[in-house]
């Protein structure tokens, strides 16, 4: 079984390649702002994203400040956006369920305890 933990930097990683296929420019603070960690955080991932070969990092040749880089996914950073989005799915869609599973069954009890309230 997944740990809690585990499930949680699957989630980082995967919001951080899905925003870096959409804007390779993106700093690493609009990063943190959207994906919701720290600045410093978010290094910590990149850096493990290009350690495991899922991001390679390049000059952003448009911006003024050359210190800018993009991070643009390499194949395997593809493939495994992939992978972790199916997981993703499947994760979530399992909360819905057991979501959906607990509304109703407090919707149940409610409307007990109000038929028992109205005899």
């Amino acid at each position: 079984m997944t740990s809690k933990r585990t499930k949680l930097q699957e989630d980082t990683h995967f919001r951080v390649l899905r925003l870096l296929q959409k804007n390779p420019e993106m700093s690493q603070r609009e990063l943190a702002e959207t994906v919701g960690v720290s600045v410093g955080g978010i290094h910590y991932v990149l850096n493990a994203l290009i350690d495991k070969g899922l991001v390679k990092l390049g000059n952003f040749t448009a911006a003024e400040d050359k210190r800018r880089y993009a991070y643009v996914l390499t194949p395997k950073g593809i493939a495994q956006k992939s992978a972790l989005t199916r997981a993703f799915l499947v994760r979530k869609m399992e909360e819905y369920k057991a979501l959906k599973e607990e509304i109703e069954a407090l919707q149940v009890e409610l409307d007990a305890n109000a038929s028992q309230k109205l005899s």
